[in-house]
């Protein structure tokens, strides 16, 4: 319970700081372009035109939807997150129970847990995306100033009416292919950088070390071998300096 609950907090968090960026974020994908374009200056000093940035975006919201019209799709969205993270965290422990990786290499060490990651995140989404639906739905009512859905319960009923349990699920597969895509390829990045960047710059230090450490005791072996003849000569001589003082 405690992880569990350390994991969703932070998240929920994040979650609520963000929501007005990620709302403002949906419209401009949705094509809501309310404001002109400015005149803006390049690297290079010269002109050229530029749309307005997200606080500008953010300030026409809460000019029109008032400060709260920011946060607007922000339950579905909360829902979304906290049963996301309590399905991912309940499904990863289950495959690597059932799934052992063998150590037969670590390539193949990463690749089952590079899938079991995947089937655990896909099972989330899978869960969560009606959540997900429900907050896109919401928020870009205000690209028309529609009212279609004014709360969670009318949401849910006018759905099911209009396109039935399918409705909850739209877009879910390009999300799913999106989502596994980019994660395989994020995890493929870093064990290729483990394998062949870390791991070589190590070797190279190491080398590095056992080379200077034997240079350092070939040193030390050639001085103390020159400093023994060297007593050894300065001892004969002071053996013939007496000789010659007691003749």
């Amino acid at each position: 319970m405690a992880d569990a609950a350390s994991q969703v907090l932070p998240g929920s968090g994040l979650t609520i700081l963000s929501q007005p960026l990620t709302y403002v974020k949906v419209l401009i994908q949705g094509g809501y372009e309310p404001l002109p374009p400015t005149t803006g200056r390049n690297i290079f000093g010269q002109q050229f035109c530029q749309l307005p940035g997200l606080s500008c975006y953010a300030q026409h919201v809460a000019s029109i939807n008032g400060k709260y019209g920011l946060f607007t799709g922000l339950t579905p969205r909360l829902c979304s997150g906290v049963l996301g993270s309590v399905v991912h965290g309940k499904v990863l422990p289950h495959y690597q129970e059932c799934d052992k990786a063998e150590e037969s290499g670590s390539g193949n060490v990463q690749k089952e847990e590079t899938t079991r990651e995947a089937m655990a995140h896909s099972a989330a989404t899978l869960i969560i995306h009606p959540f997900h639906v429900i907050t896109l739905r919401y928020m870009v009512q205000f690209i028309g100033r529609e009212s279609k859905y004014c709360g969670l319960c009318d949401f849910l009923a006018t759905i099911h009416r209009e396109e039935v349990i399918l409705g909850f699920f739209a877009g879910l597969i390009p999300r799913l292919l999106g989502d596994s895509i980019s994660l395989w390829l994020c995890n493929s990045l870093a064990y290729l950088v483990n394998t062949y960047a870390l791991d070589s710059g190590v070797s190279t230090m190491n080398e590095m070390k056992r080379q200077n450490t034997i240079k350092y005791s070939n040193y030390g072996s050639n001085t103390a071998a020159n400093i023994q003849p060297l007593a050894g000569r300065q001892h004969s001589h002071a053996i013939t300096q007496n000789i010659c003082a007691s003749a």
